[in-house]
C-alpha cells in the first residue's frame, strides 16, 4: 500500500531499501504470517486456506499445512495476485527496528491493522462530529452580535 503524502516524512529517507530488504532478503519474498509467496496468483477459499503450488497442498492462514477440503472447492476458489508488504508490528512508522517490522501479504497486513483501522474510523468520526457541532453553533450566532450577547439557541 502507497504511503499517504501527509505520512511520507515520518519515515526514513531510505525507507525502500529498508523494505525490500525485509520483504526479500529476510522474509525470502513470502509473507512472514501465512507464507504465500510475493508475486504469484494463489487459489484461496476466502477464508484464509489456500493452495501452495508449490509444495502440492492446502495451507491454512497461519501457513501451516492442512488436509484437503471435503467439499466442491471448484465453486468456492478464488484467485488472488499475491503483494507483499512491509508492516510496521507496533503501527508506529518512526519505529524503523528489524524486530517491528514484518513482511506481510495483503490479506495479513489488513487482519494485522484491522484494530489499528477501527480506531482511526472512530477518530475520523468522532473529529467530524465535533467540528460539526463547532461549525453549527459558529451559524448559529448572526453576524453583528457582539462578543458575550449569543443569542440562547447558540450554546445548544
Amino acid at each position: 500500500m502507497p504511503i499517504l503524502p501527509e505520512h511520507r516524512w515520518l519515515y526514513p529517507i531510505d525507507w525502500p531499501e529498508l523494505s525490500r530488504l525485509i520483504r526479500f532478503t529476510r522474509a525470502e519474498g513470502r509473507c512472514e504470517h501465512c507464507r504465500r509467496p510475493h508475486g504469484s496468483r494463489v487459489f484461496h477459499l476466502g477464508d484464509g486456506r489456500w493452495w501452495d503450488a508449490d509444495r502440492q497442498l492446502w495451507r491454512d492462514g497461519r501457513g501451516r499445512r492442512i488436509q484437503a477440503p471435503r467439499v466442491d472447492v471448484a465453486s468456492m476458489v478464488r484467485l488472488t495476485r499475491v503483494y507483499i508488504a512491509c508492516a510496521h508490528l507496533n503501527h508506529d512508522p518512526t519505529d524503523n527496528a528489524p524486530r517491528n517490522l514484518a513482511a506481510l501479504c495483503q490479506r495479513c497486513h489488513m487482519i494485522h491493522d484491522a484494530a489499528e483501522h477501527r480506531r482511526r474510523r472512530w477518530f475520523n468520526a468522532f473529529r467530524r462530529r465535533a467540528l460539526g457541532d463547532l461549525f453549527d453553533l459558529i451559524v448559529a450566532v448572526p453576524r453583528g452580535t457582539p462578543a458575550g450577547q449569543f443569542p440562547a439557541e447558540a450554546g445548544r
